[in-house]
């Protein structure tokens, strides 16, 4: 690794995912780079007050500090609060875990979640906001491949890689084929669906979000549980439920600076493949 922005970011991304903090000779292992020019660079964030140290072990994590300011971005764009209260809603009719996912340039990042399951068995995964979701392995992501051309999505399958880099359930797609047939299905039943996949014994389904002035698409919202709870046929009950709240969110999407910017953003997102 080379670059000292490059290395920079790798090191707020890496602190990202260990908010316990991390030592810097494994900072360095992780990312491939001397232990000098790691702790250097941590010496220059903690001085910015992006990172600080943990001066009981020595290890190095993020401070509030970029947190909030991609939650001060995030409440300016208008989204939470534009879906919050829809997804609450939602969350309450089907009473399972809700997620809507917004389209950030080539990237599906999750923004916002309610949890609609109170007591008893539940998926509550609690640390997923503001993650690039994983497009061939969950039901958001071939929702917002389904409504592109196969070729398109291919090409975004390409870039991210078929397999995650974290431990996938075994129901996870294993091949492009696999992939591909899933979202011709998607494209015929209205909405996608996965068991097993992101993670072992969850169960999912999604709709794309499409602005109702052009039909662009915008995101993606999903109802997520336990597999032994989200059955099939309980995925096609919950579907117009589903629907309903993405149009709505759809609808309320000219609200949100965020969605118009991505107006402007190259149209391929916007390509819809009629099933």
């Amino acid at each position: 690794m080379s670059g000292v922005m490059e290395r920079t970011l790798s090191i707020l991304e890496l602190l990202g995912k260990h908010p316990e903090g991390v030592q810097v000779s494994a900072i360095a292992s992780e990312l491939d780079m001397p232990a000098s020019a790691a702790h250097r660079l941590l010496k220059e964030l903690s001085q910015y007050g992006y990172v600080r140290q943990l001066r009981n072990q020595g290890d190095y994590a993020l401070t509030i500090k970029l947190a909030g300011i991609g939650l001060a971005f995030l409440a300016r764009t208008g989204v939470p609060d534009i879906a919050q209260p829809i997804l609450d809603r939602l969350a309450a009719d089907s009473r399972e875990l809700v997620r809507l996912s917004v389209i950030d340039g080539e990237d599906l990042v999750w923004v916002g979640v309610a949890q609609g399951a109170v007591a008893g068995l539940r998926y509550d995964p609690g640390r997923e906001q503001g993650i690039k979701v994983h497009l061939a392995g969950s039901a958001g992501g071939h929702a917002w491949l389904s409504t592109l051309t196969d070729e398109q999505a291919l090409e975004k399958i390409g870039a991210q890689g078929l397999r995650a880099d974290f431990a996938m359930g075994p129901g996870a797609p294993t091949s492009i084929p696999e992939v591909l047939a899933s979202l011709a299905d998607t494209r015929k039943r209205g909405y996608a669906t996965m068991s097993d996949s992101y993670h072992a014994g969850m169960a999912a389904m999604a709709v794309p979000i499409f602005r109702s002035e052009d039909h662009a698409v915008i995101g993606c919202l999903s109802i997520a549980g336990p597999g032994v709870r989200v059955t099939p046929e309980l995925m096609d009950q919950f579907h117009p439920l589903l629907r309903e709240a993405a149009d709505e969110i759809g609808g309320a999407a000219e609200a949100s600076f965020f969605f118009n910017r991505n107006r402007a953003l190259p149209a391929e997102t916007e390509t819809r493949q009629a099933g």
